[in-house]
């Protein structure tokens, strides 16, 4: 099966009140993990690369991967490989050339002027191809890759139809209090504030920042309109532990396959149980 933009994936979810997974991933055995999540509940998901990914292995590296594990596994399911937080225009058309369905292009430090006109050449660019994209408006707190961001840019719902419009993305992440990293206490996140960028845009609503978020408010964030949420520490905790305890336990064991297919079995069971909750009892 092809991959696929997130557009049909991210409007069938809203339509039908149900979130998309989106999973950060580092290397193959984390690839492997999401696809057989994927494979085992049938649902639709997207498979990230953040800006820091590509440098350690290559956007070659990482469509050759997701290609070959989707073909090998089978998968019937829709995938997606979407860039996550590209840092710049010249890395969002390298993931396109590199056929990436999807990127996201993060403009949320410029101005709005800048954001929208930076978004807007990134999207004439992937639409031509088919190719679908993802903005940012406000900032998301906590950290990505080496990015510090300012916790207190939410995003101003009075200008989300502006954006939307002029810079012709496909969907919007949003900042509504989560944050990229671990939370020290429980997020407070602003479900008014979604409510009214829900009512001024028909785009797809992205929420980043989810991991540590407990899974009612995520719930409740899909009921007012988000459809792709975001995780990336969950998944890294998962592989870092269960590695960490393999190579304690069995010190023994010299085979890497023997410690990193623990790490593997550990993605694989996060990104079920995170799929099941965004899909709110829905079967694919």
């Amino acid at each position: 099966m092809p991959l696929v933009n997130i557009i049909d994936m991210l409007s069938q979810a809203t339509e039908k009140g149900y979130g998309v997974a989106a999973f950060n991933v580092e290397n193959l055995e984390t690839i492997q993990g999401v696809i057989g999540a994927a494979k085992k509940t049938g649902a639709p998901v997207i498979i990230q690369t953040t800006p820091s990914s590509i440098k350690y292995a290559g956007i070659g590296n990482f469509y050759g991967m997701v290609k070959a594990t989707m073909e090998e596994e089978r998968i019937k399911s829709p995938v997606a490989l979407h860039l996550d937080h590209g840092s710049s225009f010249e890395l969002a058309v390298k993931a396109i050339q590199g056929r990436y369905s999807s990127v996201m292009i993060d403009g949320s430090q410029l101005s709005l002027i800048d954001n929208i006109d930076l978004t807007s050449r990134v999207t004439s660019i992937a639409h031509l191809l088919g190719v679908s994209v993802e903005a940012e408006l406000g900032s998301i707190g906590g950290k990505e890759d080496e990015l510090e961001i300012d916790e207190s840019g939410m995003t101003d719902p009075s200008v989300v139809a502006r954006f939307v419009n002029e810079s012709g993305c496909d969907a919007l992440a949003v900042a509504i209090g989560t944050m990229h990293g671990f939370y020290k206490g429980e997020p407070k996140l602003d479900f008014n504030r979604l409510s009214q960028i829900r009512n001024n845009t028909d785009k797809a609503i992205v929420l980043h920042g989810t991991s540590g978020v407990p899974d009612d408010i995520v719930q409740k964030c899909i009921e007012l309109g988000v459809s792709k949420v975001n995780y990336a520490t969950d998944l890294r905790v998962a592989f870092t532990k269960a590695l960490r305890d393999s190579v304690i336990n069995s010190p023994e064991k010299y085979d890497p396959k023997v410690h990193i297919k623990l790490a593997r079995e550990a993605v694989s069971q996060v990104a079920t149980d995170r799929i099941l909750m965004l899909s709110r009892g829905r079967s694919f």
